[in-house]
């Protein structure tokens, strides 16, 4: 998108029967749906008096600005100094455009007007799409807009004129040119005949290979429904992959249009209606990324400015930076000038001691990808109990405290569970501790000090044949906070 050109690119259920009910005390506890199981019993030992510095307030997702890089509202970076320091520069925080009509003001309906008038007429006299200057023999253009029918001209395999679905598309121009209506008519023109000569509808269908599948990927969704899309530049720490896309002007071309092909592919995924998402979230790990010293990356990463910004508008919900180094913030004061505020509004910059965090305020962790402190794993049948659709919850673990989450069972029944303390350095047990005071409590997992390269996620089981509840302990006894993940099922008894 023309946000993400900023950075180096890759160019980049019934309720069981008396089933195991359990009680919370979460600060903002959710009645039992008719769907899952009710949720645990959290306690949490007195903590010694401490003041312990709040989280940041969560910032809503914002529209995004189509035609240039957006930058931060706020900003956690990683200094050259073992100690992180806060680079935070307050931007002006615009509201999620609607694209209903009935939320557009008298103006923008006017524009809007003005704009389909224009489209309408340039294609009954088929100046919509100028007649193509480059040669088929350059661009290797098959599919001519120009010449087709009226009806079946269309962007992002949305055809213009046909339904609702068009007022977004012009919406996404106007608001890339402020309601501009000629500026907006010139640049849907330019992106027309640019889609043209690129040969975009024969390119969506090309086979490109996968050798950068692990460099730009799409994952889950956020908070509010718009797919994320990661962007991992360390990737091309691998020297081999460096220079298979970078190293000639050839490999530079393949690779934009690899990105191009990308981009075009998730888009077309988007819901166009006016109620839809129509917007993508995007996700930017600049872990172990190559520096600005890199002329091919350079040139790859202008170019792809260039044409991302002119002929993807208003196609970024948010831009959040993870694993950011200190020449990245280098970066962004240099080019911050020139950015408006409403680019401004969209970026969020996190080191790497923040970045499970950070994505946590707009990503449920369910969905994070377990490299990055979520519990989500693609492609992985290492707990085939859960998937991205089973919600987490979250706790806050202070510094040296220990945390007890209870799983009352009423039933005979199977508990399965996942557990996850972002960056560990704490110590784990778990227990079955029965009803029947007679009985025994059953060591599930002894306490076991867990260091941030074990297991990320820790995944258990018990069959629960007697009345009684499951205990989960974590104990933190560092000064640092912690987030404590964790997820149960209720599974059927079976002999």
């Amino acid at each position: 998108m023309a946000d993400e050109a900023a950075q180096p690119p890759p160019a980049p259920l019934s309720e069981p029967s008396p089933a195991p009910t359990s009680t919370a005390t979460d600060p903002n506890p959710q009645p039992p749906t008719d769907t899952d199981p009710p949720p645990p019993t959290e306690k949490e030992s007195p903590p010694p008096p401490e003041k312990e510095a709040p989280l940041p307030a969560e910032q809503p997702a914002q529209a995004e600005d189509a035609v240039e890089q957006p930058a931060p509202e706020e900003a956690i970076v990683e200094s050259e100094k073992p100690k992180e320091r806060a680079f935070i520069q307050p931007a002006e925080s615009f509201k999620v455009e609607s694209n209903l009509m009935a939320d557009l003001s008298e103006s923008e309906r006017k524009s809007l007007d003005e704009f389909r008038k224009l489209v309408e007429d340039a294609i009954s006299n088929k100046s919509l799409i100028p007649k193509s200057d480059v040669s088929a023999s350059t661009s290797d253009v098959k599919h001519d807009q120009h010449d087709k029918n009226p009806d079946e001209i269309s962007i992002w395999g949305i055809p213009l004129l046909k339904d609702e679905r068009t007022h977004v598309v012009l919406l996404k121009f106007l608001r890339a040119r402020d309601f501009k209506v000629n500026e907006s008519f010139q640049m849907l023109k330019n992106t027309l005949k640019w889609r043209n000569d690129f040969g975009i509808d024969k390119l969506v269908e090309e086979d490109l290979g996968d050798d950068l599948e692990k460099v730009v990927f799409m994952h889950g969704h956020d908070r509010e429904g718009h797919p994320v899309c990661y962007n991992v530049y360390g990737e091309f720490q691998n020297r081999d992959l460096y220079v298979k896309t970078f190293s000639t002007e050839e490999r530079r071309e393949k690779f934009l249009r690899w990105r191009i092909q990308f981009l075009e592919r998730s888009i077309r995924k988007l819901d166009f209606r006016p109620g839809g998402v129509n917007t993508i979230f995007q996700v930017n790990d600049l872990k172990n990324a190559p520096g600005p010293g890199k002329r091919e990356l350079r040139q790859a990463t202008r170019q792809a400015l260039h044409l991302l910004q002119d002929n993807y508008p208003e196609f970024v919900a948010k831009q959040v930076f993870i694993n950011v180094p200190w020449w990245y913030v280098a970066f962004y004061t240099m080019m911050s000038p020139f950015m408006t505020q409403r680019t401004k509004s969209k970026f969020v910059f996190a080191g790497p001691s923040k970045t499970a965090e950070t994505l946590f305020k707009y990503i449920s962790p369910e969905q994070v990808p377990m490299q990055y402190g979520g519990l989500s794993v693609d492609y992985c049948e290492c707990n085939p109990d859960f998937t991205v659709d089973d919600p987490a919850t979250e706790i806050n673990l202070k510094s040296a405290t220990k945390q007890f989450v209870e799983i009352i069972c009423a039933e005979k029944c199977v508990i399965v569970w996942e557990l996850r303390v972002v960056g560990w350095e704490v110590t784990y047990s778990a227990e079955f501790v029965p009803n029947d005071k007679d009985a025994y409590t059953v060591i599930i997992q002894k306490a076991t000090k867990m260091a941030p390269n074990d297991y990320p996620v820790i995944s258990g089981s018990f069959k629960i044949s007697e009345l009684g509840k499951i205990v989960l302990t974590v104990d933190n006894p560092t000064f640092k906070r912690r987030k404590l993940l964790y997820r149960y099922k209720v599974l059927p008894f079976s002999d």
